[in-house]
């Protein structure tokens, strides 16, 4: 049986529709994949990347308040997060598609030869 990812605290239909999106159908799945790599496959799938949502997504599942997150944690999760917000811009704009940019993510799209 699977559990809703809004069961987890802090996440509401909002999360649960993006994660959908991007093929995380429980909270188990969410659990599994972590906040990281789900955040990675949101903003593939098209959600719009924003600070917020992604350290919220960690606490979370780390069954924290949302706003639980501050000094030393918060600026490192702002760096990993400036990091993915990157990686998945270079992507995307190489005209892939979301399948694709995911596939090209974990490097299994074939790069051109220079």
């Amino acid at each position: 049986m699977s559990t809703p990812i809004s069961s987890i605290r802090n996440l509401g239909p909002a999360v649960e529709e993006a994660c959908a999106r991007a093929g995380i159908r429980s909270a188990e799945d969410l659990r599994k994949l972590g906040a990281h790599e789900a955040y990675r496959r949101m903003l593939l799938s098209g959600t719009r990347a924003h600070f917020i949502g992604y350290y919220v997504l960690h606490m979370a599942l780390q069954g924290r308040p949302w706003n639980d997150c501050k000094g030393k944690e918060k600026e490192a999760l702002r760096t990993r997060f400036d990091t993915l917000k990157e990686e998945v811009s270079h992507s995307t704009d190489k005209g892939l598609s979301a399948l694709e940019a995911a596939l090209d993510a974990i490097g299994v799209v074939e790069r051109p030869k220079r």
